[in-house]
C-alpha cells in the first residue's frame, strides 16, 4: 500500500507523507521533482541552501496554496522575531508562512514569545505554530494548551522513546500534526559498519518507511544532498507501509545502533 496524501492533524493542510528539509544542500531541480510526486511540506530550517529557496520561490508562483512553507525560529527572545519573520518572507517572496516552526525548545517558550507569536498569526503572516523538541515529555504538555498545531519529533528506528512517551498521550481526533525527523539517526542507520553483519543493510527509504508505518505519524523529514539520494527516498512514497518482518528487522538493527 503506497503513502497517499494526508491531512496533517487540526490544521487541515494537505500534505504529502514526506517532507524535505533544506539544511544538506539538495538542488532546486531534484525538490521540484518530488512536487510533482506530491511532496509539498517545505523545512526551511536551521541552514537554508539556496536549492530550497529557488525552489520554494518557482512553485509559489503557480500553486502556493498547494505548499505547505515552514520557517525556524532559534533564539529565545521575542524581539527579533518579527524581523526574522519578515527577512525570510522578503527571501522567499511571500506574503505568509504557513508554519513558524519554534527549533529545539526543551521546556515551553517564554510567555512572550507565545505572546509575540500569536500575534503574528493575528496579522496573517502565519498560519499556524509549530514546535520542536527532544524533550519528549514536553509535547504532551503543551498540547493541553493547543497553542501549537504541529509537533517535530525526532523518531527514528534507534530512537523510539515517542512510541511510549508521546503517541498514546496525543489525542487522534482534532490532534496535532505529527512531523518526525533524524529518520536515519544522522545516517547510521544507514552504515554497513554500524550495524551486525547478518543483518541487511537500511536504506533511506526504509528508515522512513519505518517511522511512516506508525499510525500517529503524518509527516517524515527526509535530508537528500542531492538528486540521487531525493529519488531514493522517494521510492517511499511507492513501497508504503512495512510489514511485520519489515518492522522486526528495523528494530533490530535500531536496538543495535542505539546500544
Amino acid at each position: 500500500m503506497s503513502f497517499k496524501p494526508i491531512i496533517l492533524g487540526r490544521t487541515g493542510l494537505k500534505v504529502g507523507r514526506l517532507g524535505i528539509g533544506s539544511s544538506y544542500g539538495v538542488p532546486k531541480e531534484a525538490i521540484e521533482e518530488a512536487y510533482e510526486r506530491g511532496v509539498n511540506y517545505f523545512y526551511w530550517g536551521a541552514l537554508r541552501r539556496k536549492g530550497m529557496g529557488k525552489a520554494i520561490r518557482n512553485l509559489a508562483k503557480k500553486d502556493r496554496e498547494k505548499i505547505v512553507v515552514v520557517l525556524q525560529y532559534f533564539p529565545r527572545v521575542s524581539s527579533l522575531l518579527q524581523w526574522f519573520l519578515e527577512r525570510g518572507l522578503k527571501s522567499l517572496k511571500l506574503d505568509y508562512i504557513d508554519v513558524l516552526l519554534l527549533g529545539y525548545f526543551n521546556k515551553r517558550p517564554s510567555q512572550k514569545i507565545i505572546d509575540k507569536t500569536l500575534d503574528l498569526k493575528e496579522k496573517g503572516l502565519i498560519r499556524f505554530l509549530g514546535i520542536s523538541s527532544h524533550n519528549r515529555s514536553l509535547f504532551p504538555i503543551l498540547e493541553k494548551e493547543k497553542i501549537f498545531d504541529i509537533f517535530h519529533i525526532r523518531y527514528s528506528a534507534a530512537h523510539r522513546g515517542a512510541e511510549k512517551e508521546v503517541f498514546p498521550y496525543l489525542p487522534k481526533e482534532n490532534g496535532p500534526g505529527i512531523v518526525v525527523f533524524n529518520a536515519t539517526k544522522h545516517g547510521r542507520l544507514l552504515k554497513k559498519r554500524k550495524i551486525p553483519k547478518e543483518e541487511k543493510v537500511p536504506k533511506s527509504s526504509d528508515c522512513h518507511r519505518f517511522c511512516l508505518s506508525h499510525p500517529s505519524v503524518h509527516v517524515c523529514i527526509t535530508g537528500p544532498k542531492n538528486p540521487e539520494q531525493m529519488r531514493e527516498a522517494l521510492l517511499t512514497l511507492d513501497k508504503g507501509l512495512m510489514n511485520p518482518e519489515e518492522l522486526e528487522w528495523m528494530r533490530r538493527v535500531g536496538d543495535f545502533v542505539h546500544g
